[in-house]
């Protein structure tokens, strides 16, 4: 009955993203503005190409690389070919070497460029097509361990969420005004809890 009435009180409101993407996305997004960040080619890897609208970054040519055609642990393309590499919730289902695939992020990357990888900490298995990992943003810094420098290291959740999301929650779009229950719920940060975690690094 609440999730109805939260659904119902969200309509005709400007929303972002869903409960568990929407402080990151939104944390993201401000984070490239001050980075400045402006890629002439862009590689979205396992069908992350949305995010980008999300985050409010844009770039001249996008290759999209999605799974089963493309692996992130053996990417097709050449040393430095792009300026930043996405992916968004990837990293989990990553059937491998978790630091084989981010070292080929770091190969297919031009010097000076960036990557940026969201992925889940506590969360329910779930498969697309199988879940194998989970990152706190220590275990997202130690991958990146290669790059010149960590620009953003984060993560957002909080234990009120789940009693939520088994409801039905999970897919409404959070309402940007603060004094609905969603946003309120949508921008409770735990850091003991954190349902997604997502890294900025640069090569």
């Amino acid at each position: 009955m609440m999730v109805s009435l939260w659904a119902m009180s969200a309509e005709n409101l400007d929303t972002g993203a869903n409960i568990t993407r929407y402080s990151m996305y939104k944390r993201l997004r401000a984070c490239l503005l001050e980075l400045d960040i402006q890629p002439n080619a862009l590689l979205a890897v396992g069908n992350s190409a949305n995010m980008m609208y999300k985050i409010g970054l844009e770039a001249q040519t996008v290759q999209v690389a999605n799974y089963p055609d493309v692996s992130i642990v053996d990417l097709p393309y050449p040393d430095e070919s792009f300026d930043i590499v996405i992916s968004d919730q990837v990293l989990e289902h990553v059937e491998g070497d978790p630091f084989t695939a981010v070292d080929e992020c770091h190969r297919v990357l031009k010097k000076g460029g960036y990557v940026i990888h969201t992925t889940c900490f506590i969360n329910p298995v779930h498969g697309a097509p199988d879940d194998y990992w989970r990152f706190t943003p220590n275990a997202l810094k130690l991958l990146h361990q290669n790059f010149e420098t960590v620009e953003e290291l984060g993560g957002w959740g909080n234990k009120d969420v789940w009693k939520f999301v088994d409801e039905g929650i999970r897919g409404i779009p959070v309402p940007h005004k603060a004094w609905h229950p969603l946003n309120k719920l949508a921008t409770k940060n735990d850091p003991l809890w954190p349902i997604v975690t997502w890294i900025i690094a640069k090569k």
